[in-house]
């Protein structure tokens, strides 16, 4: 998609190099607008939903959605087996004393069973103010990003997409022919009165060549919470949680433990209990995973991004430095939680399908939603230890 922290290895170019090129705590809150958090903002407003039953039970998306409620992040919720399921089945079973397999076995079969009438998937309505948003196309050039006000989301689909943690494809899947599974009887009206199918027709310019529509119901994982509670302290955070359908209220966290081999974060509380486990991508070749004992030293929130080309290996002989603009799909998302090892830290990625797969450029990446759920659980006393 982009090419700043780009080639791809490219969409892993996970902007390690914060520190020295990153502005202060002042100025990264200076360069992040903070929208009043009111009762009426559209991210706080929640979500309408339906009650319409699936077509199928989807066994393998009830256990992502179960294992992402409990704090083990299957990363993509997609339905099918893989890296992140498998490292979210042994972060549950160590947190709840099962032997660790990574695998559905009886035993952890059992102890899931209290959450076997959790929906793997709910019918909810966009709200109305999404068509609104004016959604622009991230450009591939450092020097182009640097003049947008914000990286944010490309359309209406890829906020849809994150706000669920899943993909436009398993979207698309839930929702064939453009209705909620399970209601394809039947048309399935739009606030306007048109039907879903008809809407996908008649899209303003903000949402040319989408699938989906402010107002128009869909089926989705049934993941995160649907509004955010304003604390008064960062309204622009609220609202970045909302979107991400995060809350606040996390547990703490005194020790993360990153495995590069296994591709897993680990986050344990004070009394040595594990409490989050999630999918990560990090290192590489060029630029490894540095091994030892660090610690966490502030957390930038909505952070800006000093884009340094000097601090990376792969960037353009003709780049310049730039800052670029805070956003979902900016080089390290929406988060940066800033290390003791210099130009190190772990953050976001505004390409979540990548996490586990592609590399990194030395730091840890999440994706959004797991990131910011880290942001809320640590704090300036938080070990962190990498390991090979």
């Amino acid at each position: 998609m982009r090419r700043i922290v780009m080639i791809a290895s490219l969409a892993a170019l996970a902007a390690c190099g914060f520190n020295g090129t990153d502005p202060d705590k002042n100025e990264q809150q200076a360069a992040a607008p903070q929208a009043a958090a009111t009762p009426a903002d559209p991210e706080l407003a929640g979500l309408e939903t339906e009650d319409i039953p699936d077509s199928e039970a989807r066994p393998q998306m009830q256990l992502q959605v179960v294992l992402d409620q409990r704090g083990f992040g299957p990363g993509v919720i997609d339905g099918k087996e893989g890296i992140s399921t498998a490292n979210a089945l042994k972060g549950f079973q160590e947190a709840n004393s099962l032997t660790v397999t990574g695998k559905l076995d009886e035993p952890t079969k059992a102890a899931l069973a209290q959450w076997s009438n959790v929906p793997a998937t709910r019918v909810v309505r966009i709200p109305a103010s999404w068509g609104e948003i004016d959604y622009e196309p991230v450009p591939d050039e450092p020097e182009d990003q640097a003049k947008m006000e914000r990286l944010g989301y490309e359309s209406l689909d890829e906020k849809l997409a994150e706000r669920f943690h899943t993909t436009i494809e398993l979207l698309e899947q839930l929702n064939p022919g453009g209705r909620p599974a399970g209601a394809l009887d039947e048309p399935v009206a739009t606030p306007s009165g048109t039907d879903a199918a008809e809407a996908q027709t008649e899209q303003p310019a903000s949402q040319a060549k989408t699938k989906f529509r402010a107002g128009q119901l869909v089926r989705v994982p049934n993941v995160g919470i649907d509004a955010g509670v304003a604390s008064g302290e960062d309204a622009g955070w609220t609202r970045t949680l909302a979107s991400l359908g995060v809350s606040e209220d996390q547990p703490a966290v005194s020790r993360i433990v990153v495995d590069k081999s296994e591709s897993w974060l680990k986050g344990y509380d004070g009394s040595g209990k594990l409490v989050a486990m999630f999918t990560v991508t990090s290192g590489s070749s060029h630029d490894p995973l540095p091994i030892g004992d660090w610690k966490v030293n502030g957390v930038s929130k909505n952070p800006p991004f000093h884009y340094n080309p000097d601090l990376f290996w792969d960037a353009d002989a003709t780049d310049q430095k730039e800052t670029l603009p805070p956003g979902p799909n900016g080089p390290v998302g929406v988060v940066w939680i800033d290390l003791s090892k210099e130009h190190y830290g772990i953050h976001g990625t505004g390409e979540p399908q990548t996490i586990g797969r592609a590399q990194s450029h030395g730091c840890v990446r999440l994706t959004n939603w797991d990131a910011a759920r880290l942001a809320e659980m640590v704090g300036t006393s938080t070990k962190v230890v990498f390991q090979a």
